[in-house]
């Protein structure tokens, strides 16, 4: 059930930064950095939650990580910049 909620809140966190990312050129620097600011967030989270980083929560927790940022670049973009 840990895991359940840990993946949500990954989930969550990402939506925001998907959408960040959706405004800037692919492979970009900021592109990059709004991939990997939530990343301390979710090693926190394994900590914190103690379901640690045994290897069935990898799949689970990569799946929402990825999953919000898709949903934030698909559903809720920024408008781009004009670079």
């Amino acid at each position: 059930m840990k895991i359940l909620l840990v993946a949500l809140i990954v989930f969550l966190v990402n939506i925001p930064f998907g959408a960040l990312r959706s405004k800037h050129k692919k492979f970009s620097l900021m592109w990059w950095i709004y991939i990997h600011i939530p990343v301390p967030i979710v090693i926190l989270l394994r900590i914190y939650s103690d379901i640690g980083f045994a290897l069935y929560t990898y799949p689970i927790l990569v799946g929402a990580f990825f999953g919000g940022q898709l949903v934030g670049r698909k559903y809720f973009p920024l408008k781009k910049n004009k670079q």
